[in-house]
């Protein structure tokens, strides 16, 4: 098994009428990655430029921040051959590492989009090296600091300039480096890019962390099949297994996330979040629910928002203003039984 700490560049669409945006809105331009053993040594490195030939026209944004020009890219070769050069160069089972959660999804888009095979069929799991500086600093949880900052965190030497891909998948190594340093049960909070969900019951995923548990579900056809499944609104306690009291029930602000509170008699207070995603092959949503034990000041919060819809409610009887983009996740849904 590899450690394949991986940085991609990419372009995207200089007009907002271009009708590829709307299947494969960045295209990329560059793969760099770092290899490590199992044994935490550099094994190799991997770096190359890859011609366009979706969007032939550098975005300014692009060109400012990665130093790239569309005559260095003529010299570089198509997607497809890069790409499997690139997964020979990884070996068999990968782990991915990047910066950030963007690189993963961006891979898989392009991939699809090419007719090449997909890192995988359904959520990849991968290491948010970001996300995990976030977990070791205490972070709030919406603060995402960007690479140069952790570089500068941790007195990394600058040595090659940043945004470009090797050098940033060079930094990310270093960085991560320095994080298992300080904790090595950090790693434990792997990430998981939901380009494709699960494509059946079997292939669903539930993955239980030090502090949260993760529900992946599968497509269903719409909303309301998605709550009619037993699983969606379950608010067991991740830690026991034991039913969990209820103590708000699930509800919606009006737009793709849900809430409830419930109480588990041995770890107390459990805050359940649902996130409605919206899927389009096969067309339909699924969900992805996260259990997570909390004190009471988290709770308050909980119950700040269920107050929030319920005096709205009381005065609008059309209930909660719901965003346009969220109709399949309007209107009330069913209680939670609490199984």
């Amino acid at each position: 098994m590899n450690m394949i700490v991986i940085d991609l560049e990419w372009n995207q669409s200089s007009t907002k009428s271009d009708p590829a945006s709307a299947v494969m809105p960045f295209e990329i331009i560059e793969i760099g990655a770092v290899k490590y053993g199992e044994d935490g040594l550099l094994v190799s490195e991997f770096s190359e430029l890859i011609k366009p030939r979706v969007y032939k026209k550098m975005h300014n944004f692009t060109s400012k921040l990665v130093h790239l020009q569309m005559e260095e890219l003529e010299k570089g070769d198509t997607f497809e051959n890069v790409s499997r050069r690139f997964f020979e160069w990884c070996g068999p089972d990968p782990v991915f590492v990047t910066w950030g959660p963007g690189d993963i999804n961006v891979f898989q888009q392009n991939l699809k989009y090419f007719g090449l095979p997909l890192i995988g069929n359904g959520p990849v799991a991968y290491i948010d090296a970001q996300k995990l500086f976030m977990l070791l600093g205490n972070e709030d949880k919406g603060t995402r600091r960007n690479l140069e900052y952790a570089v500068d965190h941790f007195g990394i030497e600058k040595d090659i300039p940043f945004h470009r891909a090797f050098s940033d998948a060079y930094y990310t190594a270093q960085v991560l480096r320095k994080i298992l340093e300080k904790d090595t049960d950090v790693i434990k909070f792997i990430s998981y890019d939901i380009t494709f969900p699960p494509a059946d019951k079997a292939s669903e995923i539930t993955a239980q962390f030090p502090t949260y548990e993760k529900w992946i579900s599968r497509v269903f056809k719409d909303r309301d099949a998605a709550f009619r499944y037993k699983e969606t609104l379950s608010t067991k306690c991740y830690l026991c297994g034991k039913k969990a009291k209820r103590r708000i029930r699930w509800f919606s602000m009006g737009d793709r996330k849900y809430y409830c509170l419930g109480e588990c008699e041995e770890h107390g207070l459990i805050k359940g979040k649902i996130i409605m995603h919206p899927c389009h092959d096969p067309e339909g949503v699924f969900i992805v629910k996260t259990l997570r034990c909390v004190n009471e000041k988290e709770a308050a919060v909980v119950e700040k928002k269920f107050n929030k819809v319920r005096e709205y409610r009381k005065h609008n009887t059309a209930g909660f203003p719901v965003k346009k983009s969220s109709k399949n996740s309007s209107g009330p849904v069913p209680e939670d039984t609490g199984e």
